[in-house]
């Protein structure tokens, strides 16, 4: 099973449908890892929660592979793309893009004070809900299992790791091979995490930046 799986992590990929936290489009802001299993079904979300000045919000976006997906393919769909902030037009400046307006944020109904100036940048406001509000920001169980099994177990769940860097393929990535085999196996004590994790956005400073 292991090899089917890098396979369908390395095709992922090779379509842009793999998360990588360098994406241009996107100003990372926190990621999850998530891996279920049981003796003839796997499932991984993946999630990356990000700015998008385009799309104008912060969004989680999962990217769902498996071999016992409820509805879609591997990678990511429409639905996959979770807006975070209800009042965004009131937190982004009507004058100037990408500039906080000042006041609070309000994140699936819950009202935030972050200890930001009004004409800060965006991202940067964006990124003080971590750490103390990040659960409000990454998936509950609903949204984690629209398109997974909902008796699907959860085996193991990372909060930081070492993502595949540049053309570096999920194949050719320790942490991916690693998860693989807990994918195969059941075996936890598989994923041994020795590269240092770069999961954190302080580690893409060019993602956004298109």
């Amino acid at each position: 099973m292991t090899s089917h799986i890098l396979e369908q992590l390395d095709n992922a990929a090779d379509e842009a449908l793999f998360p990588y936290l360098d994406n241009g489009y996107y100003y990372p802001v926190d990621v999850r890892l998530h891996a279920f299993r049981d003796d003839h079904r796997w499932a991984l979300v993946i999630e990356t929660v990000g700015y998008s000045p385009r799309a104008a919000n912060l969004h989680d976006v999962l990217h769902v592979f498996g071999n016992c997906l409820t509805q879609g393919e591997p990678g990511f769909e429409n639905e996959d793309f979770l807006d975070r902030v209800d009042n965004w037009d009131e937190v982004e400046d009507a004058d100037e893009s990408e500039v906080y307006a000042g006041g609070p944020l309000v994140v699936r109904g819950q009202q935030i004070e972050v200890g930001a100036d009004r004409g800060a940048d965006l991202v940067d406001v964006l990124r003080l809900l971590t750490p103390a509000h990040r659960e409000a920001l990454l998936a509950d169980e609903a949204e984690l299992r629209r398109r997974i099994p909902a008796d699907l177990p959860e085996i193991l769940r990372l909060d930081e790791w070492r993502q595949p860097v540049d053309d570096e393929l999920p194949s050719e990535c320790a942490t991916f091979r690693q998860l693989a085999e807990v994918l195969s196996t059941g075996d936890r004590t598989r994923y041994q995490p020795s590269p240092v994790p770069n999961t954190h956005w302080t580690h893409w400073p060019d993602a956004g930046t298109l």
